[in-house]
């Protein structure tokens, strides 16, 4: 299964999207566009360029994915 984009309007003032996973949690968020057609325009360049995009990791601090084990 692939996941779902979600076009929504706010209020009839906003357009923006959501990905849905397949199990229905949303992955990202969209910021908001003055009209439907940017937003799908935005959803195309998503599906374009995300597949194959690099992780770029602008963390400021280190953090442990997994916690400490003490040996003994």
């Amino acid at each position: 299964m692939t996941g779902t984009f979600e076009l929504f309007n706010n209020g009839h003032t906003s357009f923006g999207f959501r990905l849905k996973a397949p199990d229905g949690a949303v992955l990202a968020f969209s910021n908001q566009f003055t009209d439907k057609a940017s937003a799908v325009q935005a959803i195309q360049a998503v599906r374009e360029h995300a597949a194959m995009g690099l992780i770029a990791d602008s963390c400021t601090t280190a953090e442990a994915s997994t916690p400490k084990t003490k040996h003994p």
